[in-house]
């Protein structure tokens, strides 16, 4: 399977729904996905609604089916059933959080990111990605091969999309200062540090034809230079990796990916070094239909030009069966 061809939508009652089924429609046209909408509501009854929206979509044109879940743990609900229905990525919109609670315990989304098997897409804002500004974030310091696979990801998944959306790519990485790296002494020297980020980008930059006034390398936090570039070019979309955190230390301060999130006014893409190298395994797989290969776009997985023309229970988080909507019986494929 070279594609994403199942997409989980998380919707939220409480939220206006047209932000993110724009979102998923777009993909879905894009890569000739599945949508499956999932609601995560205890309370009340959505069946009809949900069937509502089912109905919607297939008269527009698209292959989508739908349920309503609960458990006491979202995100566990929400895995449970991207690995139930074998959905390579998952859209959710961003809930805002309280900001007494989130102080003492990471938020749904969060725990999302930290767990989800397979990338994730939060959406925070209205704006349109068609022609808009999309941003790659990386950190170019680490260059063991997980960071490297995942930076190659993170700028292909934002060629890709900016290719689907006809919008503008660009490329970022925050270095840090000498007095941030004071224990090394090979990191005393600004100009070193710099140079060290910069050979990395561009190599990136050169692979994926990034002109240079998109490259972005600057000196400071991550967690502040990203969100201040997004602010500065108008980003739709900013594609950012995770490299999840456990224990004490992942519960108190979370990794810049999630610290990011807060700060971000835009869309964001999350990916993790496993979602690259499951691809690398998917690309390894031989393709059965070359023509169905050829005529689906291969985003969020590939950047190749030939690619584009043609979790177990915690405690007290038990999650109970699926109940299935009325509108579970999907549709022919399109």
């Amino acid at each position: 399977m070279h594609t994403i061809r199942n997409t989980l939508v998380v919707m939220d009652v409480k939220q206006p729904e047209p932000i993110i089924l724009n979102r998923a429609k777009l993909i879905a046209s894009s890569t000739q996905s599945h949508l499956h909408l999932l609601i995560c509501d205890k309370k009340n009854d959505a069946d009809a609604h949900l069937q509502a929206v089912v109905d919607d979509l297939r008269r527009e044109g698209f292959s989508v089916t739908g349920e309503q879940a609960w458990s006491p743990c979202e995100h566990r609900t929400i895995i449970a059933v991207q690995q139930a229905q074998g959905c390579g990525l998952v859209i959710k919109q961003h809930r805002p959080d309280n900001p007494l609670l989130k102080t003492f315990l990471p938020s749904e989304d969060w725990k999302l990111l930290r767990h989800c098997p397979c990338p994730v897409l939060i959406v925070k804002s209205a704006i349109s990605w068609l022609g808009g500004s999309i941003l790659a974030a990386i950190d170019a310091g680490n260059e063991d091969i997980s960071h490297r696979l995942l930076h190659a990801g993170i700028v292909g998944h934002g060629y890709d999309i900016a290719r689907m959306t006809g919008g503008t790519l660009h490329l970022m990485s925050a270095y840090p200062c000498p007095q941030q790296m004071a224990g090394d002494p090979v990191y005393q020297v600004k100009e070193s540090i710099r140079s060290m980020y910069v050979e990395h980008c561009k190599a990136l930059q050169a692979e994926f034809n990034i002109e240079d006034v998109r490259l972005h390398i600057e000196e400071g936090p991550a967690e502040s230079l990203i969100p201040a570039i997004a602010r500065r070019f108008e980003v739709a979309l900013c594609v950012i990796g995770s490299v999840g955190r456990s224990g004490l230390s992942g519960a108190l301060i979370g990794n810049t990916a999630e610290t990011v999130l807060d700060s971000l006014d835009c869309d964001v893409l999350v990916l993790k070094p496993e979602d690259v190298l499951t691809h690398l395994e998917e690309l390894e797989a031989p393709v059965v239909n070359v023509a169905l290969s050829q005529a689906i776009h291969s985003w969020p997985y590939s950047h190749s030009p030939a690619a584009q023309e043609s979790p177990s229970t915690q405690a007290g988080c038990e999650i109970p069966a699926p109940r299935v909507a009325a509108a579970s019986v999907r549709s022919p494929e399109l």
